[in-house]
């Protein structure tokens, strides 16, 4: 029977029969793992809190037909105390997990986007920046890993050099006059230079921009997101509404 041990990053999880869990991980080195952890809701279960979400772990398992099986757990950093003790945190990392699930799917080559999330919900926990910022700075970067970098600059069609006013999601970031589509909404450059600013983590300039072009931009992010993946990412939806 073959084994593994890796590092992982808990995403989420739904219950299986009366005692069994099955637990989604993002792992360093085996991309994106669904195993079952067998009696974890079990009030004497070895490892029941190891496997919330948002836990960083140490995990041992042996593969399945269908699943592999969750065979010891070692507590890393306890990201999910932390997170779940601020409601703004908690709405994050919510994103950011379901975020990474969406990118690794089908990627057998995840360990980028496990160093990103891992690094992203420690800071988070750590409160380094607002729970906002940081998940706008999450998502560009995590859609930059996955092969969608938008252009915050350049023109993303031509070329041509900016900065630009016009933001398209489809053509993939700035546009220029010329190339921008009938109806694309214009901006102001101070939004567009904040989410350049979120890409590249130039933080001291990300927390002097006023209050309503981080919330501009953010919508930006969401519709960015949206638009490539394909599909909503329901829990950043649930948070655009708030």
């Amino acid at each position: 029977m073959k084994h593994y041990r890796d590092e992982a990053v808990v995403l989420g999880g739904h219950k299986l029969g009366e005692a069994d869990r099955i637990v989604v991980l993002l792992t360093r080195d085996h991309g994106l793992v669904r195993a079952v952890a067998k009696g974890i809701r079990r009030t004497k279960s070895r490892f029941g809190s190891r496997l919330e979400p948002f836990m960083f772990v140490d995990v041992q398992a042996h593969v399945g037909r269908s699943l592999d099986v969750i065979t010891q757990v070692e507590l890393k950093e306890p990201f999910a105390r932390g997170i779940a003790a601020d409601f703004d945190t908690y709405s994050a990392a919510s994103v950011m997990a379901e975020t990474a699930q969406k990118l690794t799917e089908d990627e057998p080559r995840t360990r980028g986007q496990f160093l990103l999330l891992l690094s992203a919900l420690r800071s988070l926990c750590r409160g380094e920046h607002p729970p906002r910022l940081s998940l706008d700075a999450y998502l560009l970067r995590a859609m930059s890993l996955g092969g969608w970098a938008p252009s915050l600059t350049d023109c993303a069609q031509c070329g041509a050099p900016g900065p630009h006013r016009g933001f398209s999601p489809a053509m993939g970031g700035t546009v220029c006059p010329d190339c921008r589509a009938p109806g694309t909404a214009l901006h102001s450059v101070a939004v567009i230079e904040h989410l350049a600013a979120l890409l590249t983590g130039d933080w001291s300039r990300v927390e002097d921009s006023p209050v309503h072009h981080a919330a501009e931009a953010s919508r930006l992010v969401a519709s960015f997101v949206h638009w490539h993946l394909e599909r909503r990412v329901r829990s950043l939806t649930v948070l655009e509404r708030i």
